[in-house]
Parts: structure tokens; C-alpha cells; sequence
């Protein structure tokens, strides 16, 4: 008997300011799939006219203007699609407080029974998880980047859809070190073995992945090694 697929969707927000209770609207939503913890290749993504001025100080973390959002659509406009693609999985979400709140609060000026997003997916806080695993450390989506090597040199601004692709990297190698983001899988000739090997893209590809390899040495996995060479990857051992 198959195994249920377990969905989630990494979502991202950026908005026109820091506080929704002061007016400010949402003006970009970034969401990525993930199937049994892997990307399926599926995502969200839109941009938004909140049909109001973006504060100056937000504009210099996103750098999205208002002169680029004029011809955007409004978020009524998009939130049946995009509550399609969340019903129904888990969101994973970086500080969920800050992006749940700002869409609840969209949902509430639909003036419609919209609810809430807890009413069609749960919420699972990867800044919360980050915290109780490394306490006292440093838990932005940056810190998380480099503790656990992920390379976000193309980040110089922030981006729903980026951020939501580098979130989907930091969330599986935080809860278990299993990142198997590639469309080919590794062979594997047991399930369950310990991380020892993991295999790091060229750096001149759109973004990082990592995937794990099942082996304890990779001179006695001749497979695996001719599966990473296909993907062009290099293996590097794990300390």
C-alpha cells in the first residue's frame, strides 16, 4: 500500500511596509511545492497592486516600486487562484506570524466570507524551529544560509519567489539534512542510511541544490558517483 504524498508550499510575502494594522497591503507572493520533500517543479507567483504608496524603507529590501506595480492585478483579483494552490498543505513559512498576518489581514478586506489562511492549510514557523535548534544563534533566512552552506550570493535584494526557493533549501536540510532537490534521484540501495555525503551544484547554475547521498564511503558506491557526474555535481564529504 502507497504512502500518503505529504504537500507543503514554502511561501514568501513582501509588502508595501512593516504592519498591516497601519494600512500596509501585500505586493508580492512567492510560493514553491514541495511532494514528499521534494521540489515538484510547481509554484506561485504574483505580484500585486496594493492600490497604495510602498513605504521608502520597504522599497530598499524588496526594491519593488510602485511605478512597477501600477498595471498588477489586485489581490482580489488572484486570491482564488492562490488559495487553490495552498488548500489543503502545509505552508512553510519563515517568521509565519509576519506573513500569515498580512494575508489574513487581505483576506479580511475582501468583505467576503474568505476566513482565514489557517482554514485551508496549517502553518509551520521555520524561525520558530530554527530557534529551539540553535538557541542563542542568529535564525534569519541569511544566518540559516550560511550555518548550513546554502549559497544565497545572488540575494542581494529580497524576492517572494527567491526567498521561498532558498527557504525550501534551508527547511530540509534544518529538519533531518535530507535535501533531494534535483528532478533525478541518486540510486539507493537502502533506505534510511546516515548523511555522510552530499553533493553541491556548480555555482554558475541558476541556484545551489543539495541532495544527499545514502553512503558511508563513496568509493564502494561507484553508482552513486556516476549519478552525481551525470547531474555535474562534485561530491564534497560532510564534517
Amino acid at each position: 500500500m502507497s504512502k500518503p504524498t505529504i504537500r507543503q508550499i514554502v511561501l514568501d510575502t513582501e509588502t508595501t511596509g512593516l504592519n498591516p494594522q497601519e494600512g500596509h497591503r501585500v505586493i508580492e507572493i512567492g510560493c514553491v511545492e514541495l511532494l514528499n520533500r521534494r521540489l515538484s517543479g510547481r509554484h506561485f507567483h504574483v505580484y500585486i497592486n496594493p492600490e497604495r504608496e510602498i513605504d521608502a524603507g520597504a522599497v530598499e529590501v524588496h526594491g519593488i516600486t510602485n511605478e512597477f506595480l501600477a498595471d498588477k492585478p489586485v489581490f482580489s483579483s488572484i486570491v482564488e487562484d492562490f488559495i487553490n494552490f495552498i488548500r489543503d498543505a502545509e505552508l512553510v513559512i519563515h517568521n509565519a506570524p509576519f506573513d500569515v498576518g498580512f494575508l489574513n489581514h487581505e483576506f479580511g478586506l475582501l468583505n467576503n466570507e474568505t476566513g482565514v489562511v489557517e482554514n485551508y492549510s496549517s502553518v509551520f514557523d521555520t524561525l520558530t524551529f530554527a530557534r529551539k535548534k540553535h538557541p542563542g544563534q542568529r535564525n534569519s533566512l541569511d544566518a540559516l544560509c550560511k550555518r548550513y552552506g546554502i549559497d544565497n550570493s545572488h540575494r542581494d535584494l529580497h524576492g517572494a519567489l527567491l526567498d521561498a526557493e532558498i527557504l525550501a533549501d534551508v527547511y530540509l536540510l534544518m529538519t533531518g539534512g535530507q535535501a533531494s532537490l534535483l528532478d533525478e534521484e541518486i540510486p539507493s540501495e537502502e533506505e534510511g542510511g546516515v548523511e555522510s555525503v552530499i553533493v553541491r551544484l556548480p555555482s554558475n547554475r541558476p541556484r545551489l541544490k543539495v541532495i544527499q547521498c545514502d553512503a558511508e564511503e563513496v568509493a564502494e558506491h561507484q553508482c552513486r558517483l556516476a549519478a552525481i557526474e551525470k547531474a555535474g555535481g562534485v561530491c564534497l564529504w560532510k564534517n
